[in-house]
């Protein structure tokens, strides 16, 4: 679904990502982590096709970003850890809007904004213009938003962030339920014990490079995470 192959960005003299090569296949959940700086948001960008590389490959689903970034786009989301909505707009006029941008056939779209409205308690506000949102209620119609035209693969830069309890559960099953449909889900994380719980395989960067990754089991091994984590940053 997912194939980085030796992906380097510089920001001058700052190599912000070091020969980064990781792949995804579909029905995964692949979890990246990293100290801050340590590269993540600028991958998840480069992969999103809103950032440009200075050297290596992406392809979503066989399809290089570079080459043909408009196919590739249709094929994903992209949230990042801070949404940047239309404000102007009310929730549901951004979720049509959205649902245009993607084609998403009328009646669909009405069907699947209903279902993860509800989901997310969010029905009642959909026409309360998006100035009002809180930052949780931002980050609940970015998701929403997402999800709408099943993309096949899903970026996330922090998702949980500013999610209640509730929302946060409803959101990890959200993102098995996508695995299990034969999609992909590709999202960087703090919460340690979320990635360690929830992914079926985890990258950990630091300083733009690959330090390791693969399965959970693999990588921590009979240690925990965040356990694996620290020692690797204190190297």
């Amino acid at each position: 679904m997912l194939q980085i192959h030796n992906l380097t960005k510089r920001f001058g003299d700052k190599v912000a990502v070091d020969d980064l090569t990781l792949q995804i296949a579909p029905g995964e959940i692949y979890g990246f982590i990293g100290h801050n700086g340590a590269g993540k948001t600028t991958t998840l960008r480069s992969v999103a096709g809103i950032q440009q590389f200075d050297a290596g490959e992406i392809r979503i689903a066989g399809v290089s970003v570079t080459e043909d970034p408009m196919t590739c786009k249709r094929m994903m989301a992209y949230i990042p850890d801070n949404p940047d909505l239309y404000d102007f707009m009310t929730g549901i006029q951004f979720l049509n809007f959205i649902g245009d941008v993607f084609a998403v056939p009328p009646e669909l779209r009405q069907t699947r904004i209903r279902d993860y409205s509800a989901r997310f308690e969010l029905t009642d506000d959909l026409a309360q213009p998006i100035s009002a949102y809180s930052h949780g209620m931002k980050q609940k119609l970015a998701i929403i938003s997402a999800w709408l035209h099943q993309p096949k693969l899903i970026l996330m830069d922090e998702p949980f962030v500013g999610l209640d309890p509730k929302a946060s559960h409803l959101l990890k099953e959200m993102m098995r339920e996508h695995c299990d449909l034969g999609g992909a889900i590709f999202f960087s994380t703090h919460v340690l014990e979320v990635a360690e719980k929830l992914c079926d395989k985890v990258a950990i960067i630091r300083h733009g490079a690959l330090v390791r990754s693969g399965t959970m089991d693999e990588v921590k091994g009979d240690a925990s995470l965040e356990a694996v984590f620290l020692e690797l940053e204190a190297e």
